[in-house]
Formats: C-alpha cells, sequence, structure tokens
C-alpha cells in the first residue's frame, strides 16, 4: 500500500526543456526496475517547469530511490538541465484511489 512520496519540483534552464522533458521521459525505465517504487511519474507543471512524484509502501523503499540510478542520473544532468537544484519534499499519502479500468 502507498503510504510515502517524493514531489520533486525542477526548472528548466532556458533553452534546455525538450532536454529535460527527454531526461524525464527516459527515467521511466529506471522506475521500472525499482522494486520499493510502487508508481513514478513525470509531469509537467508549466512552462519550464516540472516534477517527479512517486510513491512507496515504506522508507525502505523511498531510501533505495533517493539513492538509486534515478537519483545519480539526476545528480549527474542537473547542473546541466535545471536552473535551481531540484526541489525534493517528502510527503506521506493520506489517500488515493485505485486504478480505474
Amino acid at each position: 500500500m502507498e503510504a510515502i512520496g517524493l514531489l520533486v519540483k525542477l526548472e528548466a534552464r532556458p533553452g534546455k526543456e525538450a532536454d529535460a522533458e527527454a531526461f524525464l521521459k527516459s527515467a521511466q525505465s529506471l522506475a521500472l526496475n525499482e522494486n520499493g517504487t510502487l508508481k513514478w511519474y513525470a509531469i509537467k507543471l508549466g512552462p519550464g517547469k516540472y516534477g517527479i512524484f512517486d510513491t512507496f509502501a515504506n522508507e525502505a523503499g523511498r531510501h533505495a530511490h533517493l539513492t538509486g540510478e534515478i537519483a545519480k542520473a539526476l545528480g549527474a544532468r542537473a547542473n546541466e538541465l535545471f536552473a535551481t537544484p531540484p526541489q525534493v519534499d517528502k510527503v506521506e499519502i493520506l489517500a488515493s484511489t485505485p486504478l480505474k479500468n
């Protein structure tokens, strides 16, 4: 069950929006390989503004994600793609709905 999550806010450097979007889309395959990551979303919040939202059952899953391949890739490319350091907020899931068919 989803109990906790992460909300990461990112602002692309001017002229790097397409590269930032491509980077975020490429991270999907990495998220699929993380056993502790229950759901992972790369989102566009507005012009040049992006986010990542993911959920976990427990702190071990969240910690594994924060030290995993996506975090390493983001750290390696953050200065190139983003105007400010990623803003990472740890969140608690209060309620959710199941996926509908």
